[in-house]
């Protein structure tokens, strides 16, 4: 990153008789020379284009200095590279490789820096829904951002995939002001918001901030109906299978799913009618564990419904098992037919499975910025996580398509920005080239020349 000319050197201990001097007098350099891997991510799956024409601008475009193409791209990226306060776009505004996310065709002002700061950046990030107003001239389309995630992951693939499984999950985003939608959550202990995420793998679908005081499935079946649309638009043939924790299982959510020729398979908290029912399984893996010391585990299935809330009886798949602190049962229940998938690998593979997605929320939240909510309004904490979200499919582009089969081809978000992206670079500008280069000594040289050639392939 590149700033100001310090005049001040800082003095360390010195090396073989030679002083040793550190000063910010690089001149055009950046720490971010792997931006130029995500720029070429972007041109792959045109997300800051498409993320740019959800926005309404009402500005007079006569007197327009960076255009909403750069303000969006600038944000994204920024968030990528680890910058998730708008406050470090005063300096990184002049950073030699992230000018080149500016749009070509904008009106710039010969005094100005290639990108905006943080001023700019900040009415951007409040930009009403529903279209400009009066005194904020950048709106924005919170329904063309939740459609674009939809139609980001249906481009991914080649081809109609037979099923899928999209992944349903809340969590917690502590909150430490006093925030629009701001609650105590009780089984969280704190003041938070109860996000929404769905996930299709590593494919990022909805991400829906909501206040905490609601229970974690409210509008699951707004968003469900809306994705689902979606994507049967696209893939009419495609088979659906609903997976979540025990808080989804509502008979709303799965009324809906019956009706709509979408599968299931939640979580289902215990109860005294639930662990009855495999009780002789649970004796039975008592049993075995005294005798062996090991975990033992045993599962039955069978037809349940609640006395008050549901419609209908549903299988349900019991775990009893027994491990060293003591019993330890578990309860699925699903619309797959036992003739599909037995009780034994409807749990241990397909529901198990689920546990990924929670690295995939601790990506959004840990690695790229999620819960950086500390806006006064919940309508632009919302924008704060799309945009956060959209700088994961950036992200997560590069590593489906140019990390393939190289070391960081499972890498996450941070450990791809840490290894990959965050390349100390001298940056020259001649007349006909800009030259970029990168620090010989760099470890992944062999990664990033092959993300390069991955990501330089025309499409098909």
């Amino acid at each position: 990153m590149q700033t100001e000319c310090i005049t001040d050197q800082f003095e360390f201990e010195g090396f073989e008789r030679r002083r040793v001097i550190a000063a910010f007098d690089g001149g055009r350099m950046t720490s971010d020379a792997g931006a130029l891997l995500l720029r070429q991510a972007d041109r792959k799956i045109g997300l800051i284009e498409r993320v740019a024409a959800c926005f309404d601008d009402g500005r007079a475009q006569e007197d327009v200095v960076h255009s909403l193409r750069t303000l969006v791209g600038q944000r994204i990226v920024a968030i990528a590279l680890g910058y998730e306060d708008v406050n470090d776009h005063d300096e990184l505004r002049h950073d030699p490789v992230l000018a080149l996310f500016s749009d070509k065709g904008e009106p710039r002002r010969s005094d100005c820096a290639a990108l905006a700061g943080k001023s700019t950046l900040n009415r951007l990030e409040h930009a009403p829904a529903g279209g400009n107003g009066r005194y904020h001239k950048i709106g924005h389309d919170g329904a063309a951002f939740e459609a674009l995630f939809v139609d980001l992951f249906v481009d991914a693939h080649g081809r109609p995939p037979k099923r899928i499984t999209l992944d349903l999950d809340a969590t917690d985003d502590p909150l430490h002001g006093q925030q629009e939608g701001r609650f105590f959550h009780g089984y969280y202990g704190c003041y938070c918001y109860l996000p929404l995420y769905v996930f299709c793998g590593r494919h990022l679908l909805a991400a829906k901030l909501r206040p905490s005081n609601i229970d974690a499935a409210a509008g699951s079946v707004e968003e469900v109906e809306r994705i689902v649309a979606r994507i049967r638009g696209r893939w009419p043939k495609v088979r659906i299978l609903l997976r979540a924790d025990s808080g989804f299982a509502r008979e709303a959510l799965m009324a809906w799913c019956e009706e709509n020729r979408v599968d299931y398979l939640f979580g289902l908290a215990r109860n005294e009618r639930l662990v009855a029912e495999i009780e002789a399984a649970l004796a039975e893996a008592a049993a075995e564990h005294g005798e062996t010391g090991a975990p033992a585990r045993r599962f039955k299935e069978f037809f349940y419904a609640t006395r008050k809330t549901w419609s209908r009886h549903r299988r349900v798949v019991g775990k009893a098992e027994h491990l060293a602190k003591g019993p330890n049962p578990r309860f699925v229940v699903t619309s797959l037919k036992a003739s599909e998938i037995d009780a034994r690998r409807l749990y241990e593979k397909l529901y198990c499975a689920r546990g990924e997605m929670e690295n995939r929320i601790k990506e959004q939240q840990l690695d790229l910025f999620a819960d950086r909510t500390s806006a006064a309004s919940l309508r632009a904490n919302q924008l704060r996580l799309w945009f956060s979200s959209f700088a994961y499919v950036l992200i997560a582009a590069l590593r489906r398509i140019g990390l393939a089969g190289t070391r960081l081809a499972d890498a996450t978000c941070g450990t791809i920005r840490l290894k990959l992206l965050k390349i100390g670079a001298l940056v020259r500008l001649s007349h006909r080239r800009l030259h970029v280069a990168m620090a010989s000594g760099c470890p992944y040289q062999r990664t990033f020349a092959a993300a390069h050639a991955r990501l330089a392939r025309p499409p098909g």
